[in-house]
């Protein structure tokens, strides 16, 4: 028997491993460069062990020789172990994160040189920020080399350096958001190794980034009194700079490793390419696995494009797509393949399964985004197991109204990725600092924080002069008796104080509908937004979540203490992995992940895509776009066998739309029908209701079970029509136009959402957002 026969019988005999053919070509492509790339559920991580395994117990290797590279240290810490339960006679291979090689390259580098370092970024600062995962291993921690600077100097820790020098460059206080755009910005330039004249032209929304970087580098070599201050990213471009200039050192690293395997390469930047290409030059043997259709960090700096042009990098290389999904449904793969094929610029697969139908995905569709999250909860409630059910969303601002709603219902939760900034956000702290005013309003400290935010139009000054009048009366009498105003401050001063005492003793919920209407903080709010480009959705949702926490409440107190009670039960959130508790987790931190129930949230217009990738799209740069659509396949995918869109009409007293991917997935799903127009519209949605209403009103979808089974005959995919009619406006009764399928026609109607044109086969009846969304009509001028 071949020894390769032999290998792959004996582990299914002592593992129950059992490889297709795909996968079984994977483990015996040894030899020079290959790229796997492998579709959701499709058994990555278990051909990487075999194929590690294979070259050990049949080539002979060393397992030392072997260095298998991962994203993240629990990748890395997953695939060790996997490795010790299915060779637990062979001796350990080497498993790392990318941080934690480009570490040990710095390390032995500066030791030879004998020149100190400081790493500013440490656990603690990390775990509190949910990046934990891409710690380098055995790197520094605070206080190894000093936690604080000599007198006059910074403390030695990266965002208090940055915070302090952005006040510096800009003279004034950097918000939460503003300093993660920051050090976002700072990360995206260092992986993608662009040099300081070109610093500007990359986007952030923070005031004079550029500057503040450039200030952050000179002091990373200036300000650890002689010692070289470097950040986790400077580990990466250290090390890599440090390979190019000293050969001896690449050597030694060259002649270490015989195999250099990668996983998940589609989250990898372009430095960290760079490192890994100088490891596998003199032997090319490089095993490289990815999925380009799961990559969405472009904002982190991962190059996807890198792979698409692997065989430009490795012209000798082999390509292998391991597209048999194990995980999910026949429903769930047939719609999630069609769905990530809208995007172009990526490698043809098809992702297939011999899984069973199972259930068709639902698609609910809520009146009003207040109804989301009791209509989750009520879902939840109906499972056994809520370890196998996750809710998925975009943005962890997302997750507040969920977990009050859970906290209500008494039913657990577990977030990896808790981010607790809600709780400290400014607009939180400014509405109870109004509450706390309408208890007393003697306090000019109070005043102070909030007189900007409320409608009496209080100068600065005259906060100012206030403060000095210390004779324990109310703030608004001090102001109208000895303080200078003009005439028309006097009434509203006057309306504020009166606003104030009828808000003592209100209930929470109205208390908030005072301090946003009649004291004018919503204009306040908006103003802000108009000024300091703070973006007006993210702050009224806040307000929005906290008047749904203050709907039940009877007290401003209870409020408080509710708020209180949810910051500490976020905290206990991460606490509960692997206990019966429902998951919640931003599509990003779902990656990987598996599920038997899935309910993705918040599913419109502005959140997924995101405003910001419609209007990049808009300029003509797709790839946000690409990157949202990535994004949305990876929140599908993460269910094996109940999946659930969920939309909604209204959020923020403004209608909203749903967002173009569930309207493609219904148009996957349910495509329409070749009608006459004088018949019943649009097509069927399908049977059934999905499972069960939401609390007030709401609309739910389905494929019917009919058509979700083996028989189902997905519509040939639609290539991209660059003249296709993108806008509704351009519609207009008795345009000429043409229809990929049914050819040459006249508009005829428009209306409701539908289109009528009458082609020389006859009237038809098409959906307006499908045509516009799928590039179904061009002009017929254009097309001639």
């Amino acid at each position: 028997m071949p020894a390769e026969q032999d290998f792959f019988e004996r582990k299914h005999r002592e593992l129950g491993v059992s490889l297709n053919e795909v996968q079984k070509q994977a483990v015996l492509t040894t030899e020079g460069p290959l790229l796997l790339l492998a579709s959701p559920g499709s058994g990555k991580t278990t051909t990487m062990i075999m194929r590690m395994g294979y070259l050990v117990e049949v080539k002979g290797v060393d397992p030392s020789r072997l260095k298998a590279v991962t994203f993240s240290r629990a990748s890395a810490h997953d695939m060790k172990e996997r490795f010790k339960r299915f060779f637990p006679g062979l001796p350990a291979a080497d498993f790392s994160t990318i941080h934690s090689f480009a570490f040990e390259v710095v390390r032995q580098h500066f030791w030879r040189a004998r020149k100190e370092y400081v790493l500013i970024e440490g656990h603690a600062e990390q775990a509190a920020d949910g990046e934990e995962d891409q710690q380098p291993g055995g790197a520094g921690r605070p206080g190894q080399h000093g936690g604080a600077g000599q007198q006059g100097q910074l403390p030695l820790n990266k965002k208090l350096i940055l915070r302090s020098l952005y006040e510096t460059v800009t003279g004034s206080r950097p918000t939460d958001d503003q300093m993660e755009e920051l050090t976002s910005y700072i990360s995206f330039i260092k992986n993608k190794m662009i040099p300081p004249a070109e610093w500007g032209a990359v986007r952030c929304g923070v005031p004079q980034a550029k500057r503040v970087m450039e200030a952050y580098e000179s002091y990373k070599q200036t300000g650890g009194q002689g010692k070289l201050l470097l950040d986790y990213d400077d580990m990466l471009t250290v090390a890599n700079r440090l390979l190019e200039e000293d050969a001896a050192l690449l050597r030694s690293y060259q002649k270490r490793y015989d195999y250099i395997l990668t996983d998940e390469s589609q989250d990898t930047s372009l430095v960290q390419h760079a490192l890994i290409e100088k490891l596998v030059r003199p032997h090319g043997n490089l095993c490289v696995v990815a999925d380009d259709d799961q990559s969405i960090y472009t904002w982190r700096a991962a190059e996807p494009q890198y792979l698409l042009d692997f065989k430009k990098v490795y012209p000798n290389a082999e390509i292998l797509f391991m597209e048999q999904n194990y995980r999910s449904t026949a429903s769930i793969v047939k719609v999630a393949n069609r769905f990530i094929k809208r995007n172009k610029n990526r490698y043809n697969k098809n992702m297939f399964t011999r899984n069973p139908p199972g259930e068709p995905i639902s698609i609910r569709t809520l009146d009003d985004f207040r109804q989301q999250a009791k209509y989750v909860v009520q879902e939840l409630q109906k499972l056994e197991r809520l370890e196998e059910a996750a809710v998925l969303y975009r943005n962890n601002s997302s997750s507040i109204s969920l977990m009050n709603e859970l906290d209500r219902a008494g039913v657990p939760y577990y977030m990896k990725d808790a981010d607790n900034r809600f709780f400290s956000h400014w607009v939180v702290e400014d509405v109870l600092n109004f509450m706390r005013m309408s208890f007393t309003d003697r306090r000019a400290d109070l005043l102070e924080k909030i007189h900007t935010k409320l409608s009496g139009y209080i100068t600065r000054h005259q906060i100012t002069v206030l403060k000095e009048i210390d004779n324990n009366e109310s703030v608004f009498d001090n102001l109208l008796r000895f303080v200078h105003l003009q005439d028309y401050q006097r009434k509203l001063l006057q309306d504020c104080k009166a606003n104030f005492e009828r808000m003592r003793g209100m209930a929470p919920l109205a208390a908030i509908h005072l301090i946003r209407n009649q004291l004018g903080y919503d204009k306040a709010v908006e103003k802000l937004c108009e000024r300091l480009g703070f973006q007006r959705d993210y702050l009224v949702g806040i307000l929005n979540t906290l008047e749904d926490i203050a709907e039940p409440l009877p007290t401003m107190e209870a409020f408080a203490q509710r708020l209180q009670h949810l910051e500490e039960s976020l905290k206990k959130a991460r606490s509960r992995r692997g206990q019966n508790a429902v998951t919640l987790s931003t599509f990003h931190s779902s990656k990987g992940l598996e599920f038997e129930h899935v309910y993705m949230v918040d599913l419109i217009e502005g959140v997924i895509p995101a405003a910001d990738d419609i209007e990049q799209k808009a300029e003509g740069n797709g790839e946000p776009m690409e990157e949202a659509v990535r994004l949305f396949y990876v929140g599908m995918t993460r269910a094996k066998k109940y999946l659930e869109l969920i939309a909604y009409k209204q959020r923020n007293d403004t209608k909203v739309q749903e967002s173009r991917f569930v309207t493609g997935v219904r148009y996957i799903m349910n495509p329409p029908e070749d009608k006459p127009a004088g018949g019943s519209g649009q097509a069927a949605v399908g049977a059934g209701a999905g499972r069960g209403t939401a609390a007030g009103s709401g609309t739910a979808s389905a494929v019917p079970r009919s058509s979700a089974v083996s028989g189902y005959q997905p519509l040939p995919e639609v290539p991209y029509n660059p003249n296709a009619i993108k806008l509704a406006v351009e519609l207009q009764i008795g345009r000429q136009v043409k229809h990929r399928v049914f050819g040459h026609g006249e508009i005829a109607e428009v209306a409701d959402g539908s289109i009528v044109i009458r082609f020389p086969g006859g009237l038809k009846k098409l959906q307006v957002r499908a045509c516009l969304e799928l590039g179904l009509l061009e002009p017929a001028s254009d097309a001639i």
